[in-house]
Formats: structure tokens, sequence, C-alpha cells
């Protein structure tokens, strides 16, 4: 009889000793108004107690048993309860009662350690309210109690690492919410409620000592100027790097853009000229290590035969200005990628304007400059933030958006945790 507890409580993954005489059968019940099938449990709960949790005294005897109906985690989709008969004591000196209680269960509370751990559980993975309720087979307004009760919003990090990640994500409403992780271990160090200047400034100057604020060494960010001045003004020693991916982007968009306004040019639009532009333009992003100048193959579009820098260079020669730009944004993609500030350098201070996109993002790189080397020459990036954001933004898409920004940023620290 011992071995088959011990089995049946393994695989409940229930660790008490004190639990036996335990029984599963198939039960039905009526929640709502709606029949469901589910796996009842029966045990018994009892061990011995002699001395009196109120006055101490060595005077306790068995006083009857207590039913209680406690829930428990699923393993194979259906609702498990456990009808358990806990043992209940009487003090003959004082009489006090008391009763048998286990590590899994929570005081009174019919919800056990396995429902509340399950929730957590599934919160972390991006599960909708809703969602964690049918599952688990629990109302929404309890797995709303429990996330939201159980987890509280620091006020500040343990201590500020050495690198970290600046950016701002789209939360509740119109709002832009603030977040900051450490650039090594991805974790998370600050949420802030919104991504004006003035209260990221006086939430880092009042939360955390100069000393500590000295000790942060770089912080990556995108090209947005604001943030420049924040990290200026609450981290003096810190050196800012610009996101590569931001870079790259930059010229990107300028590429396509000179691109598309040369196809306006263009009258004839079944011309191999206008194809080469028009249906192969991811070519023109290629890295200049991955164009293929060797290798003749069957390229749509153009419909011919020939090699990936055949095609590049139909599209360069009908357009010098074009041919420009794109020698332009290829030295600056292959100087980042290779860490060759000379060339990068040497680049952005050569260009000279040709009245196209790419004049604006070459003097918005001059003017960060430094920032712009630093992104060369330093290891670190926005990639990880923007990795954390994207866990944000598959959380609000499921989760159809929150109306609480209480409640959202709890969630992030949690998956983020």
């Amino acid at each position: 009889m011992m071995s088959q507890d011990n089995s049946i409580l393994c695989a409940l993954d229930i660790k008490d000793n004190n639990i036996k005489n335990v029984s599963v059968s198939d039960a039905t019940i009526e929640n709502r108004g709606v029949m469901k099938h589910i796996k009842l449990v029966r045990a018994d709960l009892s061990y011995i107690l002699h001395r009196c949790p109120n006055c101490g005294m060595n005077t306790l005897v068995k006083n009857g048993k207590r039913v209680t109906n406690a829930r428990l985690a699923s393993f194979n989709g259906k609702e498990y309860h456990m009808i358990l008969n806990k043992q209940r004591y009487l003090c003959r000196n004082c009489d006090c009662t008391c009763g048998a209680h286990s590590d899994f269960l929570i005081k009174n509370h019919t919800m056990t350690n396995q429902v509340r751990d399950r929730i957590f559980d599934m919160a972390r993975e991006s599960f909708t309210l809703s969602s964690i309720a049918k599952i688990i087979g629990i109302s929404p307004s309890t797995v709303s109690r429990v996330l939201y009760d159980n987890i509280t919003l620091p006020s500040r990090c343990n201590r500020l690492p050495e690198n970290m990640c600046f950016d701002e994500f789209h939360s509740v409403g119109k709002i832009f919410t603030f977040i900051a992780i450490d650039a090594q271990t991805h974790q998370l160090v600050e949420l802030i409620h919104d991504r004006l200047s003035k209260t990221i400034i006086e939430h880092f100057i009042n939360k955390y000592s100069l000393s500590e604020r000295q000790s942060v060494k770089t912080v990556s960010i995108d090209l947005n100027a604001n943030y420049q001045l924040v990290v200026h003004r609450i981290f003096p020693n810190a050196q800012i790097i610009v996101d590569r991916f931001h870079i790259v982007q930059l010229c990107s968009r300028a590429l396509d853009q000179v691109r598309i306004n040369s196809l306006k040019r263009i009258s004839d639009k079944h011309s191999r000229l206008y194809r080469a532009l028009k249906s192969n333009w991811r070519l023109y992003h290629l890295p200049l290590a991955k164009v293929d100048d060797k290798n003749i193959e069957y390229v749509f579009g153009i419909n011919e035969y020939t090699t990936i820098q055949n095609v590049i260079d139909i599209g360069l020669d009908g357009f010098p200005v074009f041919k420009e730009v794109y020698d332009t944004y290829q030295n600056i993609q292959q100087s980042l990628e290779n860490q060759n500030i000379k060339l990068l350098s040497e680049t952005i201070h050569g260009y000279k304007k040709n009245g196209t996109a790419m004049d604006t993002s070459i003097s918005t790189l001059r003017k960060n400059l430094k920032y712009v080397e630093n992104s060369c020459i330093m290891p670190y990036s926005n990639g990880p933030l923007e990795g954390t954001i994207g866990k944000i933004k598959k959380l609000k898409h499921n989760s159809y958006g929150f109306r609480n920004l209480d409640h959202f940023l709890k969630r992030i620290t949690l998956i983020c945790a």
C-alpha cells in the first residue's frame, strides 16, 4: 500500500511523506452551469504532534479530522482536486486546537503552491490571464490576484552594471516607457513609466549615488539626441555607443529612397534596367562579401542566366549618383562589420553631397561621429535590448494590449526575470 501511495504522490509531484491512503478516481462537477470531468484525489494528512503551539505543553491529543479541498496542478490537461482529511489536535491544558499542515498547501487557501507556481511559469511564457485560467481551471480574477498581488516593482536595481543599453517601447495608450538592461548579462535594470528626459534624470539621480553612476562605462543607444544629453547628465564617465543596426538602417533607407527615385525616372517599365532595380532590390543590400561574381544562375525579375554582381552592375551603371550612394552604404556596412574605424572615418568625412537622401544620413553620422566610432571599436550594441522589447511586444500582442500600466510593467519584470 505504501508503494502505491508513493507512486501516486510522485506522479502528482507531492513530496510529503505524511500524506497517506491516497486514491484517485474520476468525478464530475458543475462549475458555473458547465459540467466538468475531473480527477479526484483522496488522502489523509496526519503526523505525530506532542507539544501545543500555543502553550508549549506536552498535552496534545487527536481531535478528529477536517476535510479540505485543495487544487493540484494538472499534468495531462484535466483538473485535479484533492480531498484531504487533515488531522486535528486538542490541547488538554489550554483547550486550543490546531491542525496538521503540509508545505505544498497555502494556509487558508484551497489553491496549492503547485498551482501558484504553474501560474507564474505560464505567465513567464507570455500567456494571457484568460488562457492561464482556462488551462489550469480557475477564474481569471484568481490568476490576476495571484500574479499582481505577489509581484512588486523594484524601486532600483542592486547595482548598476558597467555597460548598459537604453531604449523605449510603446506601452499603454499613447505612453512610451523607458527601459534599460545590462549589456552583458541582459538582465533588466530599470523600467520607468515614461521616456521624458526630466523623469529619467530625476529617477537615476534620486535612486543612485554619484559614485554608483560614475561606475557606468558605456551606454548603447539609438540615434536619439535626447538620450545623449541624459547619459552625459547622469553618467559622467560613460561613453556613448550608437547601435550599429540603427547606423546601417539609416543608410539603408537612404539607399532605398535613391533607388526608388531612380526608378521613377525610367519611362520604359519593361526595360532590363527597370527590372534590375525593381525586382532585385534586395541584392543592393547584400554585403560585398556575399555578392557572387563567378557562379551563373537564373535570376528572376530580369529572367536571365547571369551572376549576382552583373545584376547589381546593371542598376549602378544606369545611374552614377545611385552608384555613389551604393558605394557609401557598402563602405559603412563593411567598416562596422570589420571594425575598420579608418574606413568609417574616411567614408563619412570624404562624402560629397549629391542632392540625395544619403546627404541627410551622412550629416547625422557626422554630428555623432565620436559615438559612431565607438560602435565600430566596442563590442556592445542594442541587440539584446531589441530582443527584450521583442518579448514585450509578444506579450502585448497576445494580451491584445494592456489598460493598466502597473500590471503591464509587472508582467514585463516577470518575463525578464
